[in-house]
């Protein structure tokens, strides 16, 4: 039983991390950023979207944490799966990684430059579609085992 509510709570730790970390960049690259941009300032969003990037840092770092913690858990837990599952189960780790990288950089304290903004928002872009994808891998690999 308490191996049992274990795996659960590991898994919702799993969702709700990804929900942060990808969610919240989606958010921030759709919505905020260009609303920022669009709000009358000639030179982009402005300090107010680095105050926000400042305020959901600690949850790009609280989220990488829980998905680390949580996806090395439910991949130990689970063995004897197929080459096909592990290759797909590698390409899923390598856009983690991406996503990992990327967030972090992403809300790093930057200088209010347009090259710097172009950069981020760059970035920004590369997690939502590689976190997209991701989540589109998961679904697959939890369908075939």
């Amino acid at each position: 039983m308490a191996a049992e509510m274990i795996g659960i709570l590991m898994r919702w730790a799993h969702i709700a991390s990804a929900v942060v970390l990808i969610g919240g960049i989606l958010y921030a690259r759709a919505v905020a950023f260009p609303a920022l941009a669009n709000a009358g300032e000639d030179d982009g969003p402005g300090p107010l979207f680095e105050r926000l990037t400042l305020r959901y840092r600690p949850m790009v770092y609280a989220a990488i944490a829980g998905l680390v913690v949580s996806g090395l858990y439910n991949f130990l837990i689970h063995r004897g799966h197929t080459r096909y599952f592990y290759t797909w189960f590698g390409i899923k780790i390598l856009l983690a990684l991406h996503v990992f990288a990327a967030s972090i950089l992403a809300v790093r304290p930057s200088e209010a430059t347009p090259q710097e903004e172009t950069r981020r928002l760059r970035r920004m872009t590369g997690v939502v579609v590689s976190g997209l994808l991701i989540i589109l891998i998961s679904a697959y690999l939890r369908r075939i085992y």
